[in-house]
C-alpha cells in the first residue's frame, strides 16, 4: 500500500501555557527530539501550513511546553489550540526492521497463514505491553512476533498465525 504524500501528524497544540505565548503540545511521535529547542515545526493551520522555529522547549506532564518564534502573547498561543504539527513523508525517520508506522498498518488486509480472511486493520491500540491491531471484523490481534508472522506494507497485507484462542471460531 504505497504512501500518498499526505501530512503525518507528529503532535498537537492543546492550548496556551502561561501569559508569554507558550503552547502546550502533546506529541504523537516516537521521536520527541522533533520538539527540541532550535528545531522547526510545521503547523497545519486552516489557512495553510506555517513553519515556526522552537525557541525553548521543556517537558511537561506527558507533553511539552514550547515557545515558538513569533508567538508572544497568550492570545497568540490560544489561536493555535487544536492545531496539528505535521511532517512530510520525506521527513519520516527510518524505523528498525520489524517496526512500522501506525498509518502504514491501518488499512492492511489481514488473513491467517492458511488463507482465512480476517478483515482490514481499522485501529491500532497503544499503551499496554504491546500494540493491538483491531480489524473491521472486531478481531483484536496482539502485535507480537508469535502472532503476526508477516507484514507487507507494499502489498497491503498482514498474515497472522492462528494461535489458540485468537480467532472466535477456534474457541
Amino acid at each position: 500500500m504505497p504512501r500518498d504524500g499526505r501530512d503525518i501528524i507528529v503532535g498537537r497544540v492543546v492550548g496556551a501555557f502561561g501569559i508569554r505565548g507558550e503552547v502546550k503540545v502533546i506529541p504523537t511521535t516516537d521521536f520527541p527530539d522533533r520538539f527540541d529547542a532550535g528545531c522547526e515545526i510545521v503547523l497545519r493551520l486552516p489557512s495553510g501550513h506555517k513553519t515556526c522555529r522552537i525557541q525553548n522547549s521543556r517537558p511537561h506532564k506527558g507533553g511539552f511546553v514550547l515557545k515558538l518564534e513569533g508567538i508572544e502573547t497568550r492570545n497568540g498561543a490560544e489561536e493555535l489550540r487544536n492545531i496539528d504539527i505535521i511532517v512530510g513523508e520525506s521527513e519520516l525517520r527510518q524505523l528498525e526492521e520489524g517496526r512500522f508506522y501506525v498509518f502504514d498498518i491501518i488499512g492492511l488486509k489481514v488473513s491467517t497463514e492458511d488463507g482465512r480472511e480476517q478483515g482490514v486493520v481499522t485501529e491500532v491500540l497503544q499503551g499496554g505491553a504491546n500494540d493491538v491491531y483491531v480489524t473491521s471484523t472486531g478481531l483484536c490481534i496482539p502485535a507480537l512476533r508469535d502472532v503476526v508472522s508477516k507484514v507487507d506494507i507494499e502489498r497491503g497485507e498482514m498474515i497472522i498465525r492462528a494461535v489458540p484462542g485468537l480467532l472466535p471460531d477456534d474457541a
